[in-house]
């Protein structure tokens, strides 16, 4: 959402406007075309690292539905009488 407003206001500005890019505590003169490129350069791999985010999160939730079943699963087992071996007498 940052990079969207950035992008938003950077283009609002006139080319021949001063723009600068913030690179750790300073702030260094670049050019419309270059910032509004590297933002969207910025806006791109986020969006790739969230859909890869996205499918890891839904493997892992796949994974954790398939050992809560298995889990489970142990539980009836351990639960059911006749599963158990009777006691002779």
């Amino acid at each position: 959402m940052e990079s969207d407003r950035a992008l938003e206001e950077l283009k609002k500005a006139a080319d021949g406007d001063a723009v600068y890019k913030h690179a750790g505590s300073i702030l260094i003169k670049s050019t419309k075309a270059a910032l509004i490129a590297d933002l969207e350069e910025k806006k791109e791999h986020a969006n790739t690292r969230t859909a890869v985010l996205a499918k890891q999160e839904a493997r892992l939730k796949e994974s954790i539905k398939e050992q809560e079943a298995k889990i489970n699963e142990m539980i009836r087992g351990s639960q059911n009488p006749s599963s158990k071996p009777s006691p002779q007498q």
